[in-house]
């Protein structure tokens, strides 16, 4: 029934606006575009809308060039990929009516007129390589490559716990029309920009533990030494995250003097996302995340004496378990 209500109202609109999250990840450029290219492939005039634009790691992929950083003119239908709540869009679909949000967040709030929210997905890209069909549209060669992005991506390389086989599948229904999994996956996941390399130094350079909690930072004075031009991590929290041992992996990155980006890393058990849905952010499980206002260390003593009470729960929680197990066989 969902699926054809979202298949009627594409076919009414003929202008479409399309957007995601800010500071954009691989999943949500790969959903983007491959939305997009598939709108476009079906007569429709469409706009490719992200507020911080593209960033250089993405910039081989087919219809890159259309994106914009502000829509021109109104839409018949506008639509939100990969993002949990309309905050998280910076501001360009302020005023609008949602007509189709398609996320894989358990923290979405729903906020459109159409949700298509599926939380064990390993990645909206997904969805998308499952639904595109569905609603009315095709997939070729241009669409499939954005679309294994965006699964390479938000899998890391499929060894994220949600890696499932028909998250395999998928990916090899898409290599089957044309996407070269080899080259996306060192395009998304391993080739690095040396200005990008220089910004993990200094995180890297000032990075801390107590037991299994690991922390660190990047400033905006970090950004500016490295010559890094984005206004994001370069992906430094997936390789702060194979530290083994580890329970939570915790990220802060100045975003202004008085605005913090908290990117938050757990093990595979722990469901962190409700640490940052109180924080006013959200995400997945086992990662998730929050812009926070205060200094970078203001934000910092914050979080931090949060994580540090949401393990010391955790452990009671295991404790009284492992105690109420014990009295049950007694």
């Amino acid at each position: 029934m969902l699926d054809e209500k979202i298949q009627n109202r594409i076919k009414q609109a003929q202008r479409i606006g399309i957007t995601t999250h800010i500071r954009p990840d691989g999943d949500a450029i790969g959903s983007l575009l491959g939305f997009g290219l598939a709108l476009i492939g079906i007569g429709k005039d469409v706009q490719m809308v992200l507020r911080d634009g593209l960033s250089q790691t993405f910039r081989h992929l087919e219809g890159s060039d259309l994106i914009k950083k502000a829509f021109e003119g109104d839409c018949d239908l506008y639509i939100v990929l990969d993002c949990s709540d309309l905050k998280r869009t910076g501001g360009v679909m302020e005023g609008k009516t949602i007509g189709l949000a398609v996320d894989h967040h358990i923290t979405n709030e729903n906020f459109a007129e159409l949700n298509y929210v599926i939380p064990e997905a390993v990645a909206t890209s997904a969805i998308l390589a499952e639904k595109i069909p569905v609603w009315g549209m095709h997939i070729n060669q241009e669409i499939a490559r954005a679309l294994l992005t965006g699964i390479l991506s938000d899998s890391i390389g499929f060894r994220t716990s949600n890696t499932t086989a028909k998250s395999l599948r998928l990916a090899a229904n898409l290599m089957e029309r044309g996407a070269n999994i080899t080259e996306l996956y060192n395009k998304a996941l391993l080739n690095r920009s040396y200005e990008a390399t220089r910004y993990w130094g200094f995180a890297l350079s000032r990075m801390q533990h107590e037991g299994t909690l690991v922390w660190t930072s990047l400033t905006l004075q970090d950004r500016k030494d490295s010559g890094y031009l984005g206004n994001d991590d370069a992906d430094l929290i997936n390789v702060l995250s194979s530290i083994n041992p580890l329970d939570i992996v915790v990220l802060f990155v100045e975003q202004k003097a008085t605005l913090v980006k908290v990117s938050w890393r757990a093990r595979a058990g722990l469901d962190i996302s409700r640490l940052a849905t109180s924080f006013g952010g959200g995400g997945h499980p086992a990662a998730s995340g929050a812009e926070i206002n205060g200094s970078l260390d203001e934000v910092q003593n914050l979080v931090l004496n949060a994580t540090r009470i949401f393990l010391e729960q955790i452990k009671i929680n295991n404790k009284n378990e492992i105690f109420s197990a014990g009295k049950t066989l007694a």
